[in-house]
C-alpha cells in the first residue's frame, strides 16, 4: 500500500486514546491501529458507516497505513472495501484513486464502530469487561445450525 494514512475523527480521538494501553493502566488494545481495526470491523458488522467530519490533529493523529500492514490489518481493509463495493477492482494497488476509496471506506466504518463503542462503553469503569460482553452478545446473536456437522461434503 502507498504511504497513505488512516484518519481519526476529532470527536472520537479521546475514546481511541482511552482504549489503548499506557504505562499507568491496562487497556483492551495495545495500539491505536488495534482500536481502529476493531472499530472498523464492528462498524462493518453492524452496518454503521459514518463520514469523519473534522479530523484529529493531535494525539491520536492520522496513522500510517504501513502500521496496519505490519499488524496484519491490511486484509481487513481489503475485505471491508470489497464487501462494501462488490467490486474486485477496489483491491488494485496500481490505481491511487481506488486505494484512497478503499481507505475512506475503512475510515468511515471505523468511525461508525467508534460511535457504537462510545455508546456501549458509556459509564463503564472497565472497558475490557464491557468489550467482552459486546463480543459475547455478537457471538450469541449469530444463528446456529441445529443440524449435525456433515463431513461428507469434504469428500471428493
Amino acid at each position: 500500500m502507498a504511504a497513505n494514512r488512516i484518519r481519526i475523527a476529532k470527536d472520537k480521538a479521546d475514546l481511541v486514546k482511552s482504549l489503548t494501553s499506557s504505562e499507568y493502566k491496562s487497556s483492551p488494545f495495545q495500539t491505536y491501529a488495534d482500536v481502529i481495526a476493531f472499530a472498523a470491523s464492528l462498524g462493518n458488522k453492524r452496518k454503521k458507516r459514518l463520514p469523519l467530519g473534522e479530523i484529529s490533529k493531535r494525539e491520536p493523529g492520522s496513522i500510517d497505513v504501513d502500521i496496519f500492514v505490519s499488524r496484519g490489518y491490511d486484509m481487513a481493509i481489503k475485505l471491508i472495501a470489497i464487501a462494501e463495493t462488490k467490486n474486485p477492482q477496489i483491491l488494485s494497488h496500481l490505481d491511487g484513486e481506488l486505494e484512497a476509496q478503499r481507505l475512506q471506506i475503512f475510515e468511515e466504518y471505523a468511525n461508525g464502530g467508534l460511535e457504537i463503542l462510545r455508546e456501549e462503553l458509556r459509564g463503564a469503569a472497565d472497558y475490557s469487561d464491557r468489550l467482552l460482553l459486546i463480543l459475547i452478545s455478537e457471538r450469541d446473536s449469530q444463528p446456529r445450525s441445529t443440524e449435525e456437522f456433515d463431513l461428507s461434503k469434504f469428500l471428493f
